[in-house]
């Protein structure tokens, strides 16, 4: 038996797949003690070529990878169409991770506009984001420093998507005026452009009360906000669904270290009419 368990965990290591805990967690997050190999990430195989393409790009970085497992960027980006050539733009963007991914996907025909706000960028972005703007295939990127209530620079107009994932629960404990922001987002999309959003489910029923705590936001209270400006919910995808989270804990990448990527996430896609 002992050879046998040895011999299995020397396959691994050629095969180069990564670790995670066996809580769960992304790829690449194990702590060392109780971790378990799983394998890497595949799209499925009706993700489209040009998605497929991007996440398997031979210079993105192995700590990026690492987090695909739990992100499912092929599933997601399919589902909210995008597509090369297209106008995107991305609330929040942050380090860059999904950045990245979708200024690959976009390709030499296509802009996105990555939007930040100053004390996001001071707190934990800048340098991540700077480096990775440095990137020959970030060209098409027009990075963003502006207010979330008003994230749209006068070129960013006739849109096909803006993309918001993970992060509008964060608006909210940010005291950002979201009716402005979701008014705004309409504004900026062409018609049946995209409004689609991912973020970490809390409990039915609670609203607003987790954002802070446990940075999760309760999907029909997201739903109404932004029905409220004049979207239609065009579908939701269960891609991300994990029903034997309790959403009782911090869903934060720091907080949640080895259960990073194993929350429970909405998925949702609304389109201007």
């Amino acid at each position: 038996m002992k050879s046998a368990v040895v011999a299995v965990a020397v396959l691994f290591a050629l095969l180069g797949a990564p670790a995670c805990s066996k809580s769960g967690g992304n790829a690449g997050t194990g702590s060392g003690s109780g971790s378990a190999v799983i394998p890497p990430y595949t799209p499925a195989a009706d993700v489209p070529a040009p998605i497929r393409a991007a996440i398997a790009a031979p210079d993105r970085t192995d700590k990026d990878r690492a987090l695909d497992a739990g992100r499912k960027p092929g599933e997601v980006f399919a589902f909210f169409k995008l597509a090369p050539n297209q106008r995107v733009f991305e609330l929040f963007s942050g380090p860059g991770y999904s950045t990245e991914l979708i200024a690959r996907v976009l390709g030499e025909g296509g802009t996105l506009f990555a939007q930040n706000t100053t004390d996001i960028l001071d707190r934990f972005a800048r340098k991540p984001l700077a480096e990775r703007l440095a990137k020959p295939v970030m060209k098409h990127v027009v990075n963003l420093e502006q207010a979330t209530e008003a994230p749209f620079p006068a070129e960013a107009k006739d849109l096909d998507a803006v993309i918001c994932i993970l992060n509008y629960h964060d608006f909210v404990w940010q005291k950002v005026d979201r009716a402005k922001l979701n008014a705004n987002v309409l504004a900026a999309l062409k018609p049946g452009g995209i409004y689609a959003i991912v973020d970490h489910s809390a409990k039915a029923g609670t609203g607003l009360a987790d954002v802070e705590t446990l940075h999760r936001i309760d999907e029909e209270t997201l739903k109404q906000e932004i029905l409220a400006a004049g979207f239609k919910l065009d579908a939701e995808s269960d891609v991300l669904r994990m029903p034997d989270d309790k959403r009782d804990w911090n869903s934060s990448p720091k907080a949640a270290a080895e259960r990073r990527g194993t929350s429970d996430r909405f998925t949702l896609r609304f389109v201007k009419p």
